[in-house]
């Protein structure tokens, strides 16, 4: 499939300027000559692209401004440092910063920014593997547009459904970006031990595979209990290795939590799971600084006023739906997560689905999962509703604090990937 390591394009920042030092040496693309130190360029250049080289493996350049977590509780902006080579690209009235480098390299980086360098060794060499996976079929794939939704796409006036799912965007001008709906990617700024190049060097070359490709490997940060069908978040094909999994070993036999009664039951209790740990010592080398501002991920809760709600799915949706009376499930996926949800406004009524439209409506950032079941109380003259939840991201594929506590407990990263990737297979490809 790939006789060596292939180099990947990644977009790391947008902006009408940009500000970044080059430290050590490198070759600006458009001179032929050396450069070094401060750089700023603002979109009124007269090129449409270029690039400054490294000429050393010791050389780095440091982006100011790198906004991580967009749109999520967790969003801030950092000055972050990247090895390879930084291209710049001029379209319009924005410049985009994008890395050129090796797959190997990316993924130390990334294991390092979606879990802590100090995690569990093996839970680390399952991530490299499905991080390689997931990349290397987005790149394979890049020719094949899919009909996918655009973050900018808003609900109409008319419209009586708003369902819509949202994977990764076609990039035209690289392969995947930095940040969270690709795959968090943060340079050399976290990498902070040699556990993660270790982890990267055993699994070198490594992705899962099923009937001859390799897979699209999802993972989210907590399942709460049970994995997700691919198809019940994104586009509607079913993805034989992506099916609900119980997160046990052995699994008892999966419940459906599709029926509103069963799955109040299942969130409103704690069921024995991988990812359902108290251990806070665990939970410092699994999670980064940032992520551990989230205490409650395995169950959670949060009230909102009518007045809060009201205005939240109208600066979420684009649209007025008038003052917020009821949420009433639609449908759940046996896993238990809501695929369309009923909003019944003052105004008018609109069903939402898949599970990050849910999210984003019902939040000033997101959910943390679309698990969750709704009570509602008075409180004076106003409603009070009440989201009780499980777990943490979309729950497909690789539960991260599951591995973790997997890894801790002596399973081996084959073991790891078998229980979350049932039927895809461990394959070297370079």
């Amino acid at each position: 499939m790939f006789d060596r390591e292939p180099e990947i394009t990644v977009g790391i920042l947008s902006a009408a300027e940009l500000r970044f030092v080059l430290h050590g040496d490198f070759i600006d693309s458009l001179t032929g000559l050396p450069a070094s130190g401060e750089q700023r360029f603002s979109w009124a250049v007269d090129f449409s692209e270029r690039s400054f080289v490294p000429t050393s493996p010791e050389a780095f350049f440091e982006l100011s401004g790198v906004v991580i977590g967009k749109a999520f509780h967790w969003e801030q902006a950092e000055n972050q440092h990247f090895r390879g080579t930084l291209r710049i690209i001029a379209e319009g009235e924005r410049l985009t910063a994008v890395n050129v480098i090796g797959v190997e390299e990316y993924l130390q980086s990334v294991i390092s920014s979606e879990m802590s360098a100090d995690s569990p060794p093996e839970a680390l060499k399952a991530h490299a593997v499905i991080s390689r996976s997931w990349l290397l079929s987005q790149v394979l794939n890049r020719e094949k547009k899919g009909d996918h939704a655009a973050f900018a796409d808003a609900p109409r006036e008319e419209d009586a459904e708003y369902i819509r799912w949202y994977d990764r965007q076609e990039h035209d001008r690289f392969d995947v970006c930095a940040d969270d709906h690709c795959q968090r990617y943060q340079g050399i700024t976290r990498i902070r031990s040699g556990q993660v190049a270790r982890a990267i060097e055993a699994t070198r070359g490594q992705v899962l595979t099923f009937g001859g490709a390799i897979c699209d490997a999802r993972y989210s940060k907590c399942c709460g209990g049970v994995t997700e069908a691919f198809e019940n978040v994104w586009e509607p094909v079913a993805h034989p290795y992506l099916r609900p999994v119980r997160d046990m070993i052995p699994p008892p036999a999966l419940p459906d939590l599709s029926g509103e009664e069963a799955a109040r039951r299942w969130i409103e209790t704690t069921p024995a799971a991988f990812c359902h740990t108290a251990d806070r010592e665990l939970l410092g080398t699994v999670l980064n600084r940032y992520d551990q501002q989230t205490p409650d991920f395995y169950r959670w809760q949060v009230e909102y006023t009518q007045a809060e709600l009201s205005e939240w799915v109208k600066q979420r949706l684009g649209v007025d739906l008038g003052r917020i009376e009821a949420l009433i499930p639609l449908e759940r996926s046996t896993a238990g997560r809501l695929i369309r949800l009923q909003i019944v406004g003052t105004r008018r009524t609109l069903t939402l689905g898949k599970e990050l439209v849910i999210r984003r409506a019902l939040s000033p950032s997101h959910l943390y999962s679309a698990a969750f079941v709704v009570d509602t109380e008075m409180r004076g003259s106003e409603k009070v509703f009440r989201l009780k939840g499980a777990g943490w991201g979309h729950g497909v594929g690789l539960c991260q604090i599951g591995a973790a506590v997997m890894g801790a407990h002596g399973y081996s990263y084959p073991e790891i990937l078998s229980h979350y990737y049932p039927r895809a297979e461990l394959t070297t490809i370079f």
